[in-house]
């Protein structure tokens, strides 16, 4: 029996790695299949759901005091070492050849946000929720003492410009913030889908594609070793970059290929203007 399972997990990341591209409702039933093969055959810690490894890493933050305010409950949470992270990540090859890239808003990326600027890189940055949709800065039209604050929220709002998806300039990097990444590279954010949005949004506008890496900074602590189910629009990380570390990721599997509108609700759709143009555009044409 034993030899049976070994036999079966290695046919399942087998299975993982050679995928091959998959659309719609194919889609699903190939990730339903995986996560089947995932929770019956993998060998490291399974059955904690994403909420609840999202509990465990915020209540373990805010044990070890390396959450910086305002805590680490309920969001990306902001950590000791976040500015170390980022410095580490500009190291990178993939860094050094970026002339645009994408961050997220949150707090925890304020300093990649701020380098980026101060590399003479454009930053593009989705606004919170994707309420307003995209900003874009040019570091040449921000003075360079205003840089900080230009890669804040508010800062971005008064000096970036709002611009359309198909405006945006092809994305070199894209970096996320996550609230856990485990050793395979899947990630877990705060819930809201987000960043998985933006990825997919940028994909349906040949902004972004398969080899746009996508890399995100966290604490070690956020670094875990679980196994947990994952959708198809999940975003898999190529590099984790920690305080003390940058981690190549071995892949596993295929980047998200654009919108899978029949995994959002309506209600979803009608919160994010963006989305919402775009969903009629299709139902039109």
């Amino acid at each position: 029996m034993r030899k049976t399972l070994e036999q079966s997990y290695c046919d399942y990341k087998t299975f993982i790695s050679s995928e091959k591209p998959f659309i719609g409702h194919v889609a699903i039933e190939v990730f339903k299949l995986k996560n089947l093969f995932l929770q019956v055959f993998d060998v490291f810690n399974v059955g904690k759901t994403k909420q609840e490894l999202r509990a465990e890493i915020w209540r373990r933050m805010e044990e070890l005091k390396i959450a910086r305010f305002p805590g680490a409950f309920g969001r990306i949470p902001n950590f000791v070492g976040a500015e170390k992270a980022a410095s580490m990540l500009t190291q990178l090859r993939e860094w050094k050849k970026a002339q645009v890239i994408k961050v997220n808003p949150d707090s925890p990326q304020a300093p990649v946000r701020k380098l980026a600027l101060m590399s003479n890189i454009v930053l593009i940055m989705p606004t919170p929720r994707l309420r307003n949709g995209f900003l874009l800065l040019e570091p040449a039209k921000i003075d360079k003492k205003d840089y900080g604050f230009a890669s804040t929220i508010r800062g971005a709002f008064i000096y970036g410009r709002e611009i359309k998806p198909e405006d945006l300039p092809r994305i070199d990097l894209v970096v996320v913030g996550s609230v856990a990444v485990n050793e395979q590279g899947e990630r877990i954010g705060k819930g809201g889908g987000y960043s998985e949005l933006e990825w997919a949004i940028a994909r349906e506008f040949k902004k972004v594609d398969e080899e746009t890496p996508i890399i995100t900074t966290i604490h070690d602590v956020q670094f875990i070793k679980d196994v947990f189910e994952i959708a198809p629009y999940d975003l898999p990380m190529d590099y984790v970059i920690t305080p003390s570390k940058a981690l190549r990721i071995q892949k596993t599997r295929e980047k998200p290929k654009g919108v899978y509108w029949e995994l959002i609700s309506l209600e979803k759709v009608s919160e994010i203007p963006i989305l919402l143009e775009m969903y009629r555009s299709r139902k039109a044409g």
